[in-house]
């Protein structure tokens, strides 16, 4: 609103500073403060409503260092994560960019299927919350409104050139419209492999454009599932979600910026998306929110964030990668999710398998997902933390990294 308001005042006014809302830059930085400010100056209201009526957190006790202690710390605080983005994002965003849109759909849908199993857990009861087939058809219509809009929106494209263009000149030195043009394109970045970016319509046949469509969109829902549930597994410690997505949102920050600069997307020699830079107020408004949030969140924490946070920061993650076309970089820049994601897998696999082979389950971790392992193993909780930082942070250096080593 606020940029809409200033690109007003300085176009018919030219009334001094109102310039600076057209950089992205400074708009980027004033949402990622907003984001903060709001965050621990609401956050501790919202804690104290979440207190008044009666959200707590209800432990199932697993035998884990310091697991009782958490008994009755309000959940739900995934509310302090969503109002940290979305109103930064509607005060310094273009409302009428097709990603702002998306993304804000995206976030407000994600959050909404983890405010219903958290409302069912704690006010009605339910131990089971929100049946996991419901929340996957939630996952699924998300990933379809995704999905189609991707394909079908006229303000998504990518610009391609043409044949004869002097790849000696600057891209800034072309004429649009005769040395380029922008186009529907299902082209997403291949890392690590230079002057090559995958098609996916050239995975099936000639002619066969409905087919890949429906390939594509179902990438797109398996993405958005997989993301989601891989940063709700890792909502088991203190901080370890919140810190984990604010390293890979600060990485998404940094694609979003140069993808939709032309300067930058010629000089990196990557894709450039039209409008997608705008992407980067979301990535350093979700940063903010994720600083934000540790303050309470950190250990020990004064507030979990719940389906509510977990859902709608794995969903949104997942809809940034693949609107920037990074979805292929997501097993690297996500790897904690990832990891966390497969340890379950590999336990479950494991002990169903070895049930049916001996008589007997057994384990390959001494609990999953894998930071339950370590607690096991005696590791304090906050050094856990800690270490699953270090490590997604040289995960994102390496997804970063992929703009060069190419």
């Amino acid at each position: 609103m606020l940029y809409h308001l200033f690109d007003y005042l300085h176009t018919h006014f030219d009334l001094p500073g109102t310039g600076l809302f057209q950089y992205i830059t400074f708009r980027a930085m004033l949402t990622a403060v907003f984001s903060v400010l709001f965050a621990t100056i609401f956050g501790k209201k919202i804690i104290q409503m979440l207190q008044k009526m009666q959200m707590g957190e209800i432990v199932r006790d697993l035998g884990l260092e310091g697991q009782m202690q958490k008994q009755g710390t309000p959940t739900m605080g995934g509310l302090i994560i969503i109002g940290s983005i979305v109103l930064p994002v509607l005060l310094f965003a273009k409302l009428d960019n097709i990603y702002i849109l998306l993304l804000v759909i995206s976030i407000l849908w994600t959050g909404a299927i983890g405010f219903v199993d958290d409302y069912l857990k704690r006010i009605k009861k339910n131990k089971d919350g929100l049946p996991g087939r419901l929340k996957i058809v939630g996952q699924v219509g998300l990933g379809l409104i995704v999905g189609l809009t991707m394909l079908y929106h006229e303000d998504i494209v990518v610009r391609e050139f043409f044949a004869h263009v002097d790849k000696s000149l600057p891209l800034t030195a072309l004429k649009e419209g005769i040395d380029f043009q922008d186009v529907k394109s299902l082209t997403t970045t291949f890392p690590f492999f230079k002057n090559y970016e995958l098609d996916y319509n050239s995975i099936a046949p000639q002619g066969w454009n409905l087919l890949t469509n429906m390939l594509y969109v179902g990438l797109v829902i398996f993405i958005i599932t997989a993301i989601s549930n891989g940063a709700n597994i890792t909502d088991g410690l203190d901080g370890l979600a919140a810190g984990t997505s604010g390293i890979i949102s600060f990485a998404l920050a940094i694609f979003a910026y140069v993808s939709g600069n032309l300067v930058f997307a010629d000089y990196l020699n990557i894709m450039y998306i039209p409008n997608s830079g705008e992407a980067a107020i979301f990535c350093t408004a979700l940063v903010g929110a994720c600083i934000g949030f540790l303050w309470y969140n950190s250990y020990p924490a004064q507030v979990f964030m719940g389906d509510t946070g977990s859902l709608s920061l794995g969903g949104v993650i997942a809809v940034l990668a693949i609107i920037l076309r990074k979805e292929l970089m997501l097993p690297i820049l996500c790897g904690i999710f990832l990891i966390e994601n497969v340890s379950v897998i590999m336990q479950v696999s494991y002990f169903k398998y070895t049930k049916k082979k001996y008589g007997e389950g057994r384990r390959i971790f001494r609990m999953a997902p894998l930071h339950h392992h370590y607690q096991k193993s005696n590791i304090p909780e906050p050094k856990i933390v800690a270490r699953f930082w270090i490590v997604g942070l040289i995960l994102a250096i390496l997804t970063i990294a992929t703009l060069k080593i190419r």
